[in-house]
């Protein structure tokens, strides 16, 4: 029988993914305690043949002990918390689900964008608590949005901001000039896009690369009262910065998606921040997109178990 390990708390949870793996008779171990630092991984990892990460770290130390590993696939797209040189060492493909949930990723930073531009979190909870608050918002036809890494997310959320009115421009490391001419989108350098951009939206790998990519100096360098929304990883952001901009009013508001840890501790002074929304790593959380991911990842351990090898491997050249 094929042993399925994940760490993923939604991976073939319901629906039609749990019934694929139902009917190809696959056995799933879910290990995805919190309390745990692996998940519980190690108490099983000797019988996985593949490996279905989510958000905890997959190591050196993951490794061990794991003599039936074929595989290591990622519930999602970054795979900055999997060791890949450490996988190719040991022999194992990685693979991901690029494009996936692209769509629901930039469907939530929209509805931050309107969150922010309307004070809706702000109004819900003066209306609940017996209040009346109403407060003039601004409408996003007209803004401009940067967007920061103009990936399979970052393109879909420029259609939609386009289709919003919105001024486009961005910034990403190997730019997409086609895609950039066809819809309107200016190719800019990040000190450029974040100048002239009223809301700024982070869609970039997280890992050293980008740490405190956000910081008190890129910050300093936006817009006064421009809006920021960190829909990539918590580490891309100074979170010490980011609540110094909100006290000042450099930023007009801050939406935080991914952290650092999570659950994250609310202690910092960001998180009591009248024009900070929150919300807990739910870009990808549709059901249209988990069931796009677990169907990606099915389909991939299908492969390898016929001898084959996925497109989507990202170290198939060093293997």
């Amino acid at each position: 029988m094929t042993v399925v390990v994940t760490t993923s708390p939604g991976f073939a949870k319901q629906g039609p993914v749990a019934e694929l793996i139902a009917e190809k008779g696959w056995e799933l171990i879910r290990c995805a305690d919190t309390s745990l630092p692996d998940g519980g991984v190690s108490a099983h990892i000797g019988r996985a043949d593949y490996l279905v990460v989510g958000l905890v770290p997959v190591t050196p130390a993951t490794l061990e002990g794991a003599s039936n590993l074929k595989a290591v696939l990622k519930h999602g797209v970054g795979v900055d918390n999997i060791d890949i040189p450490a996988c190719t060492a040991a022999g194992l493909p990685v693979c991901n689900t690029p494009a996936a949930n692209a769509d629901a990723v930039a469907e939530l930073a929209v509805g931050l964008m309107f969150s922010m531009a309307r004070f809706i979190p702000q109004g819900h909870a003066s209306v609940t608590s017996g209040g009346w608050d109403r407060r003039v918002g601004s409408q996003l036809g007209g803004k401009t949005l940067g967007i920061v890494g103009l990936g399979n997310i970052g393109k879909r959320l420029a259609k939609l901001a386009r289709g919003l009115g919105m001024t486009v421009v961005a910034n990403d490391m190997y730019p997409d000039e086609a895609f950039a001419r066809e819809h309107g989108v200016t190719m800019m350098s990040l000190d450029e896009v974040l100048a002239v951009s009223d809301y700024v939206s982070l869609h970039v790998f997280g890992g050293k690369d980008n740490a405190a990519l956000m910081n008190r100096e890129t910050i300093g360098q936006m817009k006064p009262g421009a809006r920021l929304i960190n829909l990539a990883r918590g580490e891309v952001v100074d979170l010490d910065a980011v609540a110094e901009a909100l006290e000042s009013g450099q930023l007009g508001g801050v939406a935080i998606d991914a952290y650092v840890s999570e659950p994250p501790s609310t202690d910092h002074p960001v998180f009591s921040h009248a024009n900070a929304v929150f919300t807990p790593h739910s870009g990808a959380d549709t059901r249209e997109a988990v069931e796009n991911v677990g169907k990606m990842v099915i389909e991939d351990i299908s492969t390898f178990l016929e001898g084959g090898m996925p497109q989507r491997c990202l170290n198939a050249r060093d293997l």
